[in-house]
């Protein structure tokens, strides 16, 4: 559907998963359509900082992504090969709410809103 909505392509985009590799494969999804889409908060900083908050991953994708960035594939290679635990993961809404809020603040979108801005 992401590919029919032409306007979409004028416009930036922000996607922000579970920091886990099925988070990671819907990234690399979504940017089949739309390459300029950008994570948000699905960084190693932010894993690290909620690590009290880490959980684990059923079933692993393990496929390789190739329309990741580069520190997002260094993450998900980490992820995947079970690096950093095993079969880890951090559901986005295990986020502080503080932390989410700084980060919309410093995008420029005021107080928590998320807007849609033209290119």
């Amino acid at each position: 559907m992401l590919a029919q909505t032409a306007w979409l392509a004028r416009c930036q985009v922000f996607y922000w998963g579970d920091i886990d590799t099925h988070g990671f494969a819907i990234l690399d999804q979504l940017r089949a359509s739309l390459p300029h889409a950008q994570s948000l908060l699905m960084d190693r900083g932010t894993l690290l900082a909620f690590q009290s908050q880490w959980g684990g991953e059923e079933k692993q994708t393990l496929r390789d992504l190739s329309r990741l960035n580069e520190e997002e594939h260094a993450l998900y290679d980490d992820l995947r090969d079970n690096r950093l635990g095993k079969n880890l993961r951090l559901e986005q809404e295990r986020i502080g709410f503080g932390w989410v809020k700084a980060l919309l603040i410093a995008l420029g979108t005021g107080q928590g809103g998320l807007v849609i801005k033209q290119l």
